[in-house]
């Protein structure tokens, strides 16, 4: 009894802890204490932007450089998003400021840049590139000001300000490029309370950064590498002429100010969104939306089957009942197995595997555990999650498998573990081809890819293996009647039962229950934003279900009233019509949102798009399989069957 007290005692501090940590992130990275003077590091993250979908390490430019470059090890999820990270020679001193600095080169010797160079950097530039540094592991931002849409009184007095994540490279005026060669550092501390006789200690709490263009000629620069600005109104922009040599000097300052956001909160600034009102006014609608459908189908299916139940249970007039149509009538054959058995469940395998890894990730991402601050995280714990998964996804396709009467499990099993993973590892391949052939960081090195093949045959499969003997062996799912030998003739079908028009009609519901979010994903992978909002997301992933295994069971009753019992595939095949409506929205999103006009960013858009699809249409589709098939096995438990 004390042991059970004890352990009761410690879930309880555990719980307790849990709640203290609303605002700090569980795992996260242990916060740093600077002394007056320690050295803050500024590294590199690599350089990006939305028109090209192409990352490119830092040093793919001509930047100046250290005297010793060294990357930092990386995890999974910052490799396959093209991270890398790397130190820079910026000299930074906590809580001390610097007017002016050159950065490379003796003042009296610029930078001077190639041809080639040049030409480089103006491409660039005009690609809208974006470059990204961190310093204590914290991105740096570009503050943005606006005037709001208030009175014109307000507007003197209040801006609205919002962050973009990095700061351009350059910006181009008619035809001339215009290159950022200043930057103005501001750091924000938090000053830690510490007892009278110790040293104060200060945690980075912002990064900020205003880029500056600035002419050679109008960087006085002395011999110390010391340098002053010119007034803002005189000076004249530095210039890259693509056709010919460039000299120039790069510079920073860097300015300290004191804040009272702490340490846990220090992420905010970068995760305020300008419209969580519109967030939580969409959530409410689809949650208000499916729910109100859902109970509409319940009451209509139940109150139907109910009285269809009753009619067939009638033993009094047994005349009657054998002039009755409807879905009693294909009792003989509602459970006999469909072509390709072993193929229907190694999907339907790979779905349970897909369904098991999201909803675990946004579980775990919910409570906080892989936020931004912790970088590829979400990525990296996705990865091993749908490796570790492959035993439950095993188990139900071997299971039903044997349910269909298959009798080759290892063949079946090697089919499960290999057919979806297949697919997505191969468009990977392809398109990481032409990423290798634009030399971007966003490439998968070659060690990598060893490695995830590695993890597929060394742990996946082997797991999904072991997960299909258990299946397979395990008592096949129970079906309440018997299969006729004789297949019954299917009557010729109304236009609306077609395969097509049953996906365009199941698919509009979980869709609309879930587009907002859809757009909020989509700016995240394309467009360079954070996603954080993962409690949202869990309400919508319920929403998903609901409704899909809802569209399902009245699909699959609509088609067994109509005496077509072909429903396994149909059923699949029908619940992931929204993967449909995603397709077409992506297509919508590339046409108004993105500013992408090249042939290998278009197919990295559409290449990556396809694999989303496949894994939403096996997601959606298991759901609304497994649905169907507790229904149907459900309605013919009831009626008694001579």
């Amino acid at each position: 009894f004390s042991f059970l007290q004890e352990r009761l005692r410690y879930m309880l501090v555990l719980l307790l802890l849990l709640h203290s940590t609303e605002s700090f992130y569980v795992p996260g990275v242990a916060p740093i204490n600077f002394h007056r003077n320690d050295p803050v590091e500024i590294k590199a993250v690599k350089l990006t932007s939305s028109r090209t979908q192409l990352p490119y390490e830092y040093y793919s430019l001509p930047f100046c450089q250290p005297s010793k470059i060294t990357y930092k090890a990386e995890n999974l999820g910052e490799v396959l998003r093209g991270d890398r990270i790397v130190n820079t020679p910026f000299q930074v001193s906590m809580n001390v400021e610097k007017k002016c600095e050159v950065l490379c080169n003796l003042p009296n010797k610029p930078v001077i840049l190639t041809v080639e160079q040049s030409k480089l950097i103006a491409e660039r530039i005009r690609e809208d590139y974006y470059v990204h540094l961190i310093a204590d592991n914290l991105p740096v931002a570009t503050r943005l000001e606006f005037y709001s849409n208030r009175e014109e009184e307000e507007k003197k007095k209040e801006k609205d300000v919002q962050f973009e994540h990095g700061y351009r490279l350059g910006f181009m005026d008619g035809n001339k490029f215009y290159l950022h060669n200043h930057l103005s550092f501001i750091l924000y501390y938090h000053r830690e309370d510490v007892e009278e006789s110790q040293e104060h200690t200060y945690r980075v709490v912002r990064f900020e950064v205003i880029p500056q263009s600035i002419k050679l000629e109008d960087l006085k620069a002395d011999e110390k590498s010391m340098c002053t600005l010119p007034e803002a109104t005189g000076s004249a922009p530095q210039e890259i002429d693509p056709t010919k040599e460039n000299q120039l000097l790069f510079t920073y300052s860097v300015h300290w100010e004191e804040s009272d956001i702490k340490w846990a909160s220090r992420w905010d600034t970068y995760l305020t969104m300008s419209d969580v009102q519109i967030h939580w006014f969409s959530i409410i609608n689809s949650v208000v939306v499916v729910f109100f459908l859902s109970g509409i189908l319940s009451m209509i299916i139940i109150r139907t089957l109910r009285k269809d139940i009753a009619n067939y249970n009638k033993e009094d007039d047994i005349e009657d009942t054998m002039e009755e149509s409807g879905w009693k009538l294909v009792h003989g054959d509602v459970f006999r197995p469909p072509q390709y058995p072993m193929i229907l469940s190694s999907l339907l395998g790979s779905g349970i595997q897909l369904f098991c890894m999201i909803l675990i990730v946004i579980f775990v991402a919910m409570l906080g555990m892989l936020s931004p601050s912790s970088r590829g995280a979400l990525m990296t714990t996705a990865c091993f999650l749908f490796m570790f998964m492959g035993v439950f996804g095993g188990f139900f396709a071997g299971r039903l498998y044997r349910t269909l009467k298959g009798h080759r499990w290892k063949k079946g099993a090697f089919c499960t573990a290999t057919l979806y993973p297949g697919v997505v590892f191969g468009i990977c391949f392809v398109l990481n081809c032409f990423i290798w052939g634009k030399h971007s960081s966003g490439a998968v090195p070659f060690p990598t890819m060893v490695a995830l093949l590695c993890m597929w045959f060394g742990i996946s499969l082997p797991l999904v293996y072991l997960g299909y003997y258990f299946g397979f062996r395990k008592q096949p799912y129970d079906n309440p009647v018997r299969t006729n030998q004789i297949p019954r003739q299917i009557p010729e079908q109304r236009w609306y039962m077609n395969k097509f028009v049953g996906i365009l009609m199941a698919g509009i519901l979980p869709f609309g229950a879930m587009f907002i979010e859809l757009f909020f994903i989509f700016s995240a992978i394309w467009e360079n934003q954070f996603y954080y909002l993962f409690g949202f997301l869990f309400l919508v992933f319920i929403i998903l279900v609901v409704s899909c295994s809802q569209i399902s069971i009245v699909m699959v009753y609509f088609q067994l009233c109509a005496e077509d019992y072909r429903w396994w595939w149909r059923t699949f095949l029908v619940s992931g019509g929204s993967a449909f409506y995603v397709l077409i929205y992506a297509v919508f999103y590339f046409v108004n949102k993105l500013d992408i006009v090249e042939f290998i960013p278009s197919l990295l858009y559409f290449g990556y798009t396809a694999l989303m699809v496949l894994s939403f249409w096996l997601l959606t589709g298991t759901i609304g399989f497994y649905a169907a098939y507790m229904f149907v096995r459900k309605i013919y438990a009831a009626v008694k069957i001579d």
